[in-house]
């Protein structure tokens, strides 16, 4: 047995969890927000115990000091030599990572090039990983990149049809997101596909940032988020795919900076945007059930979007044998999962079981019925473990060292 740590790192935010692996048992697990504020939050569940404290978080270094004494100050471990490895999230890998990797002086400089494409989230995954390089400096560590299961498309799947001489000067090309959750949702699927040579998942991982990914034989053929995650689908305030042209249109309309409409469509775009109400569809479908316009065409276009791209889906796929939905909005929202269904209930023959459907949230199950042509079901993501498994492989058995 051995202690692992994961660390999804956000620009203000430090997320944990500790492993006892191979056993995949959740020791411990928390978060570190608010850091570069006044007023920071310090939550920390093991055992049936939660404890809340405020701490003042300067920058990612103290919040990764203060969870790390924390870890032996409530005996959870009796000395930092007990982690035998630390996993690290990070969002871009760009071309250069089809896996995970340990972290070396290579590693460091790669992930620091991709920061323009992913400014708010690779800045902050190197300084939460110099902040625990500092304090437990002995300890191996990896990167697990969001971007590593999509590096299988093909050239017509990823590339833009920009001048070529943009794509290759500057790399520019679709490297999708949410990859570790769509892989795990890939192998987590397998088992409702006993018997299936070939196996055509397309799986949605619905949220805040949502995406959907088709997957055949394990590996990811197409995704739906592109050079950076504002492509897709719509999401809670990302515009997702559109006419190009828009975003020329708004700067010459408005007299906006080209730099303040990317932000507009960015963050007050998606739910935000068309609703006027909220970027949380909790309470966009609130709005819907009191008959709010502006919710109800933000509902129906999220809804058509995904239907949209399952389509789209099915047939890079030559078909579909499982369809599967996860993160926030995909795990617990029993409306979005039945009302794209029935967008595709003419064309593909899927049939969602409604009395399973609308009293799921946040457990696993088949909510299609024995009728529908493809089978439909929920499964909670778990990016976390995946990162484990990576680490525990690479540092422990293997026994790779960072340098």
């Amino acid at each position: 047995m051995a202690k692992v740590m994961t660390i999804n790192s956000g620009s203000s935010s430090l997320k944990f969890k500790l492993y006892e692996m191979p056993e995949e048992k959740v020791i411990c697990s928390g978060n570190c927000e608010r850091i570069g504020n006044a007023d920071g939050i310090f939550t920390i569940k093991y055992g049936d115990k939660k404890d809340v404290s405020y701490p003042v978080f300067p920058d990612h270094s103290v919040a990764a000091q203060t969870l790390l004494d924390a870890l032996v100050e409530k005996g959870i471990i009796k000395s930092f030599d007990e982690i035998k490895a630390i996993g690290h999230r990070i969002v871009q890998g760009g071309k250069y990572f089809s896996h995970s990797e340990m972290f070396n002086k290579d590693t460091e400089e790669k992930i620091r090039s991709l920061i323009p494409l992913a400014p708010l989230h690779n800045a902050a995954h190197l300084t939460c990983f110099q902040a625990f390089k500092n304090v437990i400096p002995d300890t191996p560590a990896i990167a697990t990149f969001d971007t590593a299961f999509h590096q299988t498309m093909e050239p017509e799947d990823y590339t833009f049809p920009i001048p070529y001489e943009l794509t290759e000067k500057y790399d520019i090309r679709r490297y999708g997101a949410h990859g570790t959750s769509h892989k795990y949702l890939s192998q987590e699927g397998l088992k409702y596909l006993e018997g299936v040579k070939h196996p055509r998942i397309i799986s949605c991982h619905i949220g805040s940032g949502s995406s959907i990914t088709a997957i055949k034989d394990g590996k990811c053929v197409a995704t739906s988020m592109g050079l950076t995650p504002l492509g897709g689908i719509m999401m809670g305030t990302r515009t997702g795919d559109m006419d190009p042209s828009v975003f020329n249109y708004v700067v010459s309309v408005t007299g906006k900076s080209a730099e303040e409409v990317y932000q507009m469509f960015n963050k007050k775009s998606g739910f935000l945007g068309v609703s006027g109400i909220s970027n949380d569809s909790r309470d966009v479908l609130a709005a819907v059930e009191k008959g709010d316009p502006r919710a109800i065409l933000a509902n129906n276009l999220f809804n058509r979007r995904i239907a949209d791209y399952i389509g789209q889906y099915y047939v890079r796929l030559g078909g579909c044998d499982l369809i599967i939905f996860s993160a926030g909005i995909g795990e617990n929202e029993p409306r979005t999962r039945s009302a794209v269904g029935k967008l595709l209930n003419e064309a593909f023959g899927v049939e969602i079981d409604e009395e399973i459907n609308k009293d799921l949230r946040g457990k696993e199950a088949v909510i299609s019925t024995p009728n529908s042509k493809i089978k439909v079901v929920v499964i909670p993501t778990d990016e976390e473990v995946m990162i484990a498994r990576d680490a525990y492989q690479m540092c422990i058995v293997e026994g790779k060292k960072s340098n």
